[in-house]
């Protein structure tokens, strides 16, 4: 039986630079804060852990004074960072680059849109990490359009500009855009602000679904990305598992396979893909 991992699968660039910067600073600290899981798999998240890692939320930051606090790759908006200077706080700055420069371009519209009472758009999840921090640069007043009905909330005779979480579907973009140009009755500018290297992971994993008589899909039960692309796996092949952990792995399904898939989300570590691909073999022995 031939198994193979997806070479396209795994951590995205942001998130490999978020945990190389945990595990730099762990080797030198015993403790680290990180505002959130510094990525949603509880494997990854308790590895490091064990190396001194202590998740908190905003309002435990809040309340910490003169330690050192890894901001993930999602970003944080402005106020995280006054509050860690008015509490003599470190921080470690993993925001992705990409997030960085979304969030820059963000807060240059919204200085030059208030003066046009025009709104500010960003496609995306509803209180999803990346998102607070985009809205963040808006001094809260984006609006965030997560589904086609949350379009009643924009006043279309007034100027729009529509930017994307990062991690948001190409078709998903286009649909708001499509009802956005059909609606609105002045000046409409639309930025395509969606990382094509998160995108392209769903026409890839669309192939190597076909590739193989099994899949097996590793990612956390948290990741919204992880649901979307094992979604477009089921799609593909009917012969799609979801699994967080090794153990939920059974040999039933690969009883007539003769090549079996392994795939994750961008937050599901190589690591544990290579340990589910070293299980079946000494399994199949």
């Amino acid at each position: 039986m031939i198994i193979e991992i997806d070479q396209n699968s795994g951590f995205c660039f942001g998130v490999v630079n978020a945990i190389e910067k945990a595990e730099e600073t762990l080797a030198k600290d015993k403790t680290l804060y990180c505002i959130g899981d510094i990525v949603h798999n509880n494997i990854e998240v308790d590895r490091l852990k064990d190396q001194g890692l202590k998740t908190i939320n905003h309002d435990e930051f809040g309340k910490l004074s003169n330690a050192k606090v890894l901001f993930r790759a999602h970003g944080e908006p402005p106020l995280s960072y006054s509050k860690a200077k008015e509490n003599n706080i470190e921080i470690i700055d993993a925001s992705c680059p990409v997030v960085l420069n979304l969030q820059k371009r963000i807060k240059k519209t919204y200085l030059e849109l208030k003066k046009k009472e025009g709104q500010i758009l960003i496609y995306g999840k509803k209180g999803h990490a990346e998102v607070n921090g985009l809205v963040g640069q808006t001094e809260g007043e984006a609006i965030v359009i997560e589904f086609i009905e949350d379009l009643k909330e924009v006043d279309f005779e007034k100027p729009i500009t529509l930017f994307s979480q990062t991690t948001k579907t190409i078709s998903g973009f286009k649909e708001i855009t499509d009802v956005l140009k059909l609606k609105c009755q002045n000046k409409l500018n639309i930025n395509d602000t969606i990382c094509r290297k998160v995108s392209n992971r769903m026409p890839n994993i669309r192939e190597f679904a076909k590739k193989h008589d099994v899949i097996i899909f590793v990612s956390g039960m948290k990741s919204s990305n992880g649901k979307l692309l094992f979604d477009v796996c089921k799609q593909e092949n009917s012969q799609s598992y979801f699994v967080s952990h090794p153990d939920e792995v059974e040999m039933t399904w690969f009883t007539e396979a003769k090549s079996v898939g392994i795939s994750g989300a961008t937050s599901t570590p190589s690591w544990l893909m290579e340990q589910i691909l070293e299980n079946i073999k000494l399994e199949i022995k």
